[in-house]
């Protein structure tokens, strides 16, 4: 018993005696390494929507804005997207470069991207053209609702403008 009391006091002075030097365990910046690429967590979101293909669909989706290149306005944003009803259900995963018009403290923000998407659905192995490479490009729109939280409303023409999707939901933003 003893000797677990000890390694337990041990354990928490260790991170204890490592605060008397701040210098000991400086973090190295993104900036320092590449200055033209910033990776990072800015901000994240969750939209809902609709599909406008065939008999439509109800589209789920959480994005993430996971760094900037070359310039801050200039983000890169991850994002999944569900798509349930009116026939097989669908799933696209999207990596997209987003330049946003205006600073995030705004309280407007337009914005534009393009990227690429890669495409199932349910029973994707019957379908040679499953899985699928598509083009996807985004046009929206931010409105502050709180300090860092925003209402966005957004329009993906996907597939190269052969789908149509329009979605609306809440997204964060970090301060820098």
């Amino acid at each position: 018993m003893r000797p677990t009391l000890l390694l337990f006091a041990l354990a928490l002075a260790a991170p204890l005696s490592a605060q008397d030097d701040p210098e000991q365990f400086e973090p190295v910046s993104a900036e320092s390494k590449a200055p033209w690429i910033k990776l990072g967590l800015f901000g994240f979101g969750a939209r809902i929507g609709a599909d406008f293909e065939g008999d439509g669909q109800m589209v789920a989706s959480a994005t993430g804005d996971v760094g900037y290149l070359l310039v801050e306005p200039l983000r890169m944003r991850l994002s999944a997207d569900i798509g349930v009803f009116g026939g097989d259900n669908t799933y696209v995963g999207n990596f997209e470069f987003v330049y946003r018009f205006m600073p995030d403290s705004s309280v407007a923000i337009p914005y534009v991207g393009m990227g690429l998407g890669l495409f199932g659905r349910d029973e994707c192995e019957l379908d040679p053209d499953c899985p699928d490479l598509w083009v996807q490009f985004v046009l929206g729109f931010e409105m502050r609702l709180r300090d860092e939280i925003n209402w966005l409303v957004e329009y993906h023409p996907q597939d190269a403008f052969r789908r149509q999707r329009i979605m609306i939901g809440l997204t964060t933003r970090r301060r820098h």
